[in-house]
C-alpha cells in the first residue's frame, strides 16, 4: 500500500495500546517514540515530527477522557485526530462549476509527471460523467504535444494541440470556441528545471487568459521534503490553488512530500497511488490516516464501488439479497466489480477492521490468481449451471475443467465459496440495510472507535 512502512509502524503503535493493561507515563513515552520513529523513517521533517508528537503528548496528559470512550480508545482517537490535522485536516474540494465549462491548469517542474497526471485527472472526471478535453500548452519540450496526444488517445479523451505555434496564449485562443462542447478542460503547461521569473510570468498569463478554476502544482513524492520549497515558492508567487502529489506508491519519501505540502498553505487535492490510469484519488486526510492506522476508509471504498457497479445493478442485487436469492451469476458479477475496484490489497485496506489483518503480498497474489481461475471456469459453464450450481456433479466439473483449463480442485473451491456466500445471504435474508450493516459489523469483529 501507499507508505507501507509508515502504516506498519503506526499500526504497531496502536496494537501496543490495545494490548496494554494500563495507560501510564511509560506507555505514553514509548508510543511517542514509536510515532516519531515511524514518521522519521518516512522522511518527514524532524521539526514537524517533534511538533506533532508534542501536541499528541500534551493532549494525552492534559485532556479528560470522554465518558463514551475508554482511556485506550481516547489515546487512539488523539493520534488519529492529530495526524489528520498534520496532513491538512478536512478534504479540500475542487472549485468546479456544476453547469458550464470548468478549467484546471496543471503546472510543475520538469519530470514531475504533469502529462501523465493530466490523463489520470481526465479519466477521474470522465468516470463521473464529465465530458473532458485536454489542451497542450507546453511549447518548450519537443515531445510534450505527442505525449499528451498518446495519453489522451489511451483514455478516449479529446486532445487539442498546435505543434507549430510557440505562444501558449495563441494556442488557447485558437481552440477557445471548441471548449464550449465540454464540461472540463485540463490544461498541460510548460515546466522548467527550477522556478524562474519567466515561468511564473508565463503561468500567470495562461491563468489570466483561460480564467481557470484551479491551478494545481504537480509534485513527485520521491523528492521528499524538497516538496516544501517547491510548493511554498509556487504558492507565494500566487500561481497555484492546490497540489497533486504523484508516485505515492512504494516511496518512503511520500511522507516527506505529503507533510511538506500540507504545511505550506497549498492544500493537497489529489494523490497518484500507482502506475495505472485509475490509480488516482482525491486526497482526504481523514480517510488517508484511517488507512494508515488500519481503520479503513469507507468514503473511498464507496466511491470505488460506485465506479464499479451501476445504480441499476446495485438495486437488482439488493432485491436478490432481500429475497435471499444468490447464484453463480451474482457471484461472478461481484467478482467483476471487485476487479474494477483495483488490486485486492488496496480494496481490503479501505474496509474497517481489515486494514489491521496482516496478509502477505504472496497470499493476496494467490487469492487474485484464484479469482481469475474462477472466472475462467464460470465462462465454461452453461446458463443452467450458473443459475443452479447445485447441479454441478463430478462429471460436469470434469467437463468444465477441460473446457476452461482450470483444475477440478479449483472448481470445487469455487463451489465451496459459493455455498459459503449463499449461507451468509440466507442469514441476512429480509433484513433492512441498517440491520444488515449491524450484522455484518458483528461478524467482522470488534472495530476501533475513532
Amino acid at each position: 500500500m501507499v507508505l507501507e512502512k509508515l502504516s506498519e509502524g503506526l499500526k504497531g503503535t496502536l496494537q501496543k495500546i490495545a494490548k496494554s493493561l494500563f495507560v501510564d507515563e511509560k506507555l505514553i513515552n514509548e508510543l511517542i517514540k514509536d510515532i516519531q520513529r515511524a514518521l522519521l523513517q518516512s522522511d518527514v521533517n524532524v521539526k514537524l515530527v517533534f511538533d506533532l508528537t508534542q501536541k499528541i503528548k500534551d493532549r494525552i496528559t492534559k485532556e479528560q477522557t470522554p465518558g463514551a470512550l475508554t482511556k485506550r480508545e481516547h489515546l487512539v482517537n488523539i493520534v488519529y485526530e492529530e495526524l489528520t490535522k498534520f496532513l491538512g485536516g478536512d478534504k479540500s474540494e475542487l472549485k468546479i462549476e456544476e453547469k458550464g465549462l470548468s478549467k484546471i491548469m496543471l503546472i510543475g517542474l520538469f519530470g514531475s509527471g504533469k502529462t501523465t497526471t493530466a490523463a489520470k485527472l481526465a479519466k477521474y472526471f470522465m468516470k463521473r460523467g464529465k465530458k473532458v478535453a485536454l489542451l497542450g500548452l507546453d511549447v518548450h519540450r519537443p515531445a510534450a504535444m505527442d505525449q499528451l496526444s498518446q495519453v489522451g488517445k489511451a483514455i478516449n479523451a479529446q486532445v487539442f494541440i498546435l505543434k507549430d505555434e510557440k505562444d501558449p496564449i495563441k494556442i488557447y485562443r485558437h481552440f477557445e470556441p471548441e471548449f464550449k462542447k465540454f464540461d472540463l478542460l485540463i490544461i498541460d503547461t510548460a515546466g522548467r528545471d527550477a522556478l524562474s521569473a519567466d515561468l511564473i510570468a508565463e503561468l500567470k498569463n495562461v491563468h489570466e487568459a483561460a480564467n481557470v478554476n484551479e491551478a494545481l502544482l504537480v509534485i513527485s513524492a520521491d523528492i521528499g521534503q524538497a516538496a516544501q520549497q517547491q510548493a511554498s515558492a509556487f504558492h507565494a508567487a500566487g500561481a497555484i490553488t492546490g497540489v497533486i502529489v504523484t508516485k505515492m506508491d512504494g516511496t518512503a519519501k511520500g511522507g516527506g512530500a505529503l507533510s511538506a505540502c500540507a504545511v505550506t498553505g497549498a492544500p493537497i487535492k489529489f494523490i497518484g497511488v500507482g502506475e495505472r490510469v485509475d490509480d488516482f484519488e482525491q486526497f482526504n486526510p481523514k480517510g488517508f490516516v484511517g488507512r494508515l492506522l488500519g481503520m479503513g476508509d469507507l468514503e473511498a471504498l464507496l466511491e470505488k464501488a460506485k465506479e464499479a457497479i451501476t445504480e441499476d445493478e446495485a438495486k437488482d442485487l439488493e432485491k436478490k439479497l432481500l429475497k435471499g436469492e444468490f447464484n453463480l451469476i451474482d457471484l461472478y458479477s461481484q467478482m467483476e466489480a471487485m476487479s474494477k475496484m483495483g488490486p485486492l490489497g488496496k480494496v481490503l485496506e479501505m474496509i474497517p477492521g481489515f486494514g489491521n489483518i496482516s496478509m502477505p503480498k504472496e497470499a493476496l497474489q494467490v487469492q487474485e490468481g484464484k479469482l481469475k481461475k474462477w472466472k475462467h471456469a464460470m465462462n465454461s459453464m452453461t446458463k443452467a449451471e450458473l443459475e443452479d450450481p447445485e447441479m454441478l456433479d463430478a462429471q460436469r466439473i470434469e467437463r468444465i475443467s477441460k473446457g476452461s483449463g482450470v483444475s477440478t480442485s479449483d472448481i470445487r473451491d469455487l463451489i465451496k465459496q459459493y455455498k459459503q456466500s449463499k449461507k451468509m445471504i440466507k442469514m441476512l435474508k429480509g433484513e433492512s440495510p441498517e440491520k444488515l450493516m449491524k450484522k455484518l459489523g458483528r461478524k467482522a469483529g470488534p472495530q476501533m472507535k475513532f
